[in-house]
């Protein structure tokens, strides 16, 4: 199976610094991957090195076998809630159709009857069609993310990836978020990055460990040794229900 987005031993560094070293990773069509790790790790950094926002120093990224930004449209991307400025006066289906841009061709660039109509879809998808002509700014950070996410499904992606997608949102609003996660993964390949390891390990079809260097596991679930060898110090894991899994520790490869 041909992967829809891969990196190829890509580094990345900030003003010599590195955040990203050698990380190889491909996302495939029916993925649903969680990446967890400290603060600085380098996990919104590999978001952006996948849209193409960012280049690596070394390594090669591609997206459906050719470059991200040949491909740009195939990838909904989801923020830091924090990243968009809330109190603009625009309306919710004004904001979602935003996810249309990249789609409209022409010297007027106007929105088109058919681009209307997914506006539309995605905003029922996230449970919020009824909020089309709502102000933003007026709405609770809940509704909010959901508007994000509608803006992101428009664009038609076929891999979505989210940067901290739960911050700022109570645990009932994290766990229906989730449940509507789980639903658009029927149709597409999703990526969350997360502090909350909890919901990852709920939710996720297989977890990948960042801190500079990355490790990928083929499961959802998340052990102590897995975090202490994430975060570089001692963690205590406390499991609550079945079934619960163990992880091997990283076969062979190195510490971050």
């Amino acid at each position: 199976m041909t992967p829809i987005i891969s990196l190829d031993h890509v580094s990345f560094a900030f003003d010599g610094r590195p955040v990203l070293e050698d990380v190889c990773l491909d996302i495939f069509e029916h993925d649903f991957l969680g990446i967890i790790g400290p603060n600085g790790g380098g996990k919104t950094t590999l978001l952006k090195v996948m849209l193409g926002l960012l280049v690596p120093d070394s390594g090669r990224v591609t997206v459906k076998g050719g470059s991200p930004h040949e491909h740009r449209m195939s990838i909904g991307y989801v923020p830091q809630y924090r990243t968009f400025d809330f109190s603009f006066p625009v309306r919710v289906l004004d904001v979602v159709l935003m996810g249309r841009l990249g789609h409209i061709r022409g010297p007027f660039r106007k929105y088109s009857r058919h681009d209307r109509e997914i506006a539309a879809d995605a905003l029922h998808a996230m449970g919020i069609a009824n909020l089309a002509d709502r102000q933003v700014d007026s709405m609770s950070g809940g509704q909010q993310q959901k508007v994000i996410l509608a803006r992101a499904l428009a664009s038609e992606p076929e891999v979505l990836l989210l940067d901290e997608p739960t911050n700022h949102i109570d645990v009932q609003t994290e766990e229906h978020f989730f449940g509507i996660l789980k639903e658009l993964h029927e149709r597409m390949a999703i990526v969350v990055v997360s502090h909350d390891i909890g919901a990852i390990s709920t939710n996720v079809d297989r977890v990948a460990c960042l801190n500079r260097r990355l490790f990928t596991h083929d499961s959802g679930e998340i052990t102590g040794s897995m975090l202490a060898e994430t975060y570089q110090c001692p963690i205590e894991l406390i499991a609550h229900g079945i079934p619960h899994r163990v992880l091997a520790d990283h076969d062979g490869g190195r510490k971050p």
